[in-house]
């Protein structure tokens, strides 16, 4: 007569496996929520002089930290890191590229596009964002929005003008909503000097230099 085998040896182990499991997952940190912020945008006054002619505006290049969506924060000198918990909408050059848009709209272009699309345009603007982070300065944080501008004319290759911006906001206070809010006022100066001196540039290029004629060398301003 056979009698039947029991696994007792072999179930014990398998049940203790799945006891241990839920232990160690009753153990694990509870994931910390993350707000999503975006800088505050304010009204930009009409520019002028008019501007006759249409503008691509491209996604500034961006490397680091400024690839990611995270609020970049330097606490100290060649120290770069995020402020926990928090991050942004969309990455920074984006962001920036958006603002850039609405500035040249209510300055009244005929028409301005981005690199999202496959218009001409009789001018472009493209750059590098170098810096859109907060660092702290004699213990107290200042926002550094940088961009580096580049200028061309509508399917050329040659530059036209090259500029360096910068521009600093001081918070009015360290927690995360007065820092955003300080990034909204830097971006909102930053696309007031860029649409001011872009304009500049495209008007005395269009008074100069006649449509259909070969480019001129690049100039630094």
């Amino acid at each position: 007569m056979t009698v039947p085998k029991s696994f007792p040896a072999v179930r014990t182990p398998i049940v203790l496996c799945v006891i241990s499991m839920l232990a160690a997952c009753s153990v694990l940190p509870a994931r910390e929520p993350v707000q999503i912020w975006q800088p505050e945008e304010s009204a930009l006054p009409a520019t002028t002089p008019a501007a006759n002619f249409s503008l691509r505006v491209d996604t500034p290049n961006t490397s680091g930290a400024l690839d990611q969506n995270g609020i970049v924060v330097m606490p100290a000198p060649g120290q770069v890191s995020t402020y926990k918990g928090a991050r942004w909408s969309e990455p920074p050059a984006l962001l920036v590229r958006h603002r850039l848009v609405d500035a040249f709209m209510s300055a009244k272009l005929p028409a301005v596009t981005t690199d999202d699309d496959h218009f001409f345009a009789d001018y472009s603007l493209s750059g590098d964002l170098r810096a859109f982070q907060s660092e702290y300065r004699a213990g107290s944080p200042v926002v550094v929005v940088r961009f580096d501008a580049q200028l061309r004319r509508g399917g050329a290759r040659n530059l036209l003008a090259t500029r360096s911006f910068v521009v600093t906001q001081v918070p009015v206070g360290t927690p995360v909503p007065q820092i955003v809010a300080a990034f909204g006022a830097a971006d909102d100066a930053l696309a007031q000097q860029v649409v001011a001196w872009t304009i500049e540039i495209a008007n005395h290029d269009r008074a100069t230099h006649p449509v259909g004629t070969d480019d001129k060398p690049s100039q630094r301003r």
